[in-house]
């Protein structure tokens, strides 16, 4: 399956921070893209999709006094408002996304032809749900904030039985969250439990703004969600909402990270040439404790090590004594380094081996 979809994939939630409000979507979209931009980050904004009208049950539609029936009647946009809102997440540069909450919802991603569909972990187990989001075959990610382990082995085997790609993110489905709440560890147990998925965070905490990517990407997710807002024009912001210039601290930590982690997290990494020089001038070279004459064999009574290297000196790194090592072919006094033209080499042949020695040391 195709993974690439989700690498280093940056989700930034708007959730309902609109307010019910194009203008402030708008402005909500227009500063966090700058910051995008400004970082070179592959990111999306995020909206939230619902059919309010039959979400919410006609009995309680009108019981304002529940906090969550309140924000959705009071935060509901259109759906031509949600068009204008899609069309300047597009234009930004950033990939506009969607969490439907219903089936009507998924129907309106399709229509908008989202390139991918965020799950919430409150639906990780909602199979109507679910069954509804995968006949759109569109790359999903989910998170599975609290969600059973069960349930969890199901949805993952659910998306790979039809092959649609699934990026499963690690959450902490409490808004905030505190530092001692985030267990990243649970990055380690998604990538060893569901390989070839592309493992995320997403993010709740409030107080810290660099630690919790650091941790995170060198644990190995690679896909990231926050929740987004502005405080331009006084708004009361959730303490789990990040402001612009706190998502470009975040950005700023990530590629911080991303240096200090390297590209070679699935070989040996190639050697720095100041690394190799840096060694190379601890390395204790090969010293005659005697005269030697042509025809010897090296063996511990006639040598000693000790630094300085000196430039065509064998080293302790190539050093063998006993049966199958080295005989002296020409002459080599008391005190003098052993060089490479002073033995044979029947376990070490071509040129490139002679040049390094010739090329390290003093």
């Amino acid at each position: 399956m195709n993974r690439d979809v989700f690498e280093n994939l940056f989700v930034l939630e708007m959730t309902n921070n609109h307010q019910g409000n194009l203008d402030r979507g708008l402005q909500i979209i227009k500063e966090h893209s700058r910051i995008v931009r400004c970082n070179n980050i592959r990111a999306a904004i995020k909206l939230q999709f619902r059919d309010v009208h039959n979400f919410i049950h006609q009995d309680f539609r009108e019981r304002l006094e529940i906090r969550y029936i309140n924000r959705l009647q009071s935060s509901r946009l259109s759906k031509e408002e949600y068009a204008i809102l899609i069309k300047a997440i597009t234009k930004s540069g950033c990939i506009p996304m969607a969490t439907p909450f219903d089936e009507s919802s998924v129907d309106w991603c399709v229509e908008f032809d989202l390139p991918i569909i965020k799950i919430a972990s409150a639906d990780s187990n909602d199979w109507m749900l679910l069954e509804k989001i995968a006949a759109t075959k569109k790359p999903c990610i989910i998170s599975f904030g609290g969600t059973p382990l069960k349930d969890m082995d199901d949805v993952v085997l659910f998306f790979e039985n039809r092959n649609i790609p699934l990026a499963i993110n690690h959450c902490v489905a409490a808004y905030p969250h505190e530092d001692s709440e985030a267990e990243l560890g649970q990055i380690d147990f998604l990538k060893n439990r569901y390989p070839g998925h592309t493992i995320g965070y997403s993010s709740h905490e409030y107080k810290d703004w660099h630690t919790s990517i650091a941790i995170a990407y060198a644990k190995g997710a690679r896909t990231f969600e926050r929740h987004i807002d502005i405080n331009s024009d006084g708004f009361n912001v959730a303490s789990y909402s990040s402001l612009p210039d706190q998502i470009d601290t975040w950005f700023r930590a990530f590629h911080k990270t991303v240096e200090f982690c390297g590209t070679s997290s699935s070989a040996r990494k190639v050697p720095l040439e100041k690394e190799t020089n840096y060694l190379d001038s601890y390395i204790r070279g090969v010293y005659a404790k005697r005269d030697l004459k042509a025809g010897d064999l090296l063996t511990e009574e006639d040598i000693y090590m000790a630094i300085p290297l000196q430039k065509g000196q064998i080293s302790c790194r190539e050093l063998m004594l006993g049966k199958y090592g080295h005989r002296i072919t020409k002459e080599c006094i008391k005190d003098q380094m052993i060089s490479i033209d002073h033995i044979d080499l029947p376990h070490i042949t071509g040129s490139h081996f002679r040049e390094v020695i010739y090329s390290r040391g003093l």
